[in-house]
């Protein structure tokens, strides 16, 4: 309820948005998960936006395109936790 009202009041807020779509991923709603999460990275090429649009793409099978947000992202934020710990995680 909180982050839809978040949304609400800054519809256009990456961070926002990333919040919405792995509220969306964690209930299952993949495709959901994956428009927001895909929008608020095109918004805001952020390491932990790609590390969740990365487990989203991951998860629906699509591990090529995971890969190159993954790789994208770590090229320009090599020492992002969040993002290599996804990494590592789920392309063992």
């Amino acid at each position: 309820a909180l982050i839809k009202r978040a949304l609400e009041l800054k519809p256009d807020e990456p961070a926002i948005i990333d919040s919405m779509g792995w509220v969306q991923y964690r209930l299952g709603q993949l495709d959901a998960a994956l428009k927001d999460l895909r929008r608020a990275y095109a918004k805001q090429a952020d390491p932990d936006i790609a590390a969740h649009l990365g487990e989203v793409l991951w998860v629906k099978g699509e591990h090529a395109e995971a890969r190159k947000v993954w790789e994208a992202a770590r090229e320009k934020h090599a020492d992002n936790k969040a993002l290599l710990e996804t990494i590592e995680r789920l392309s063992r």
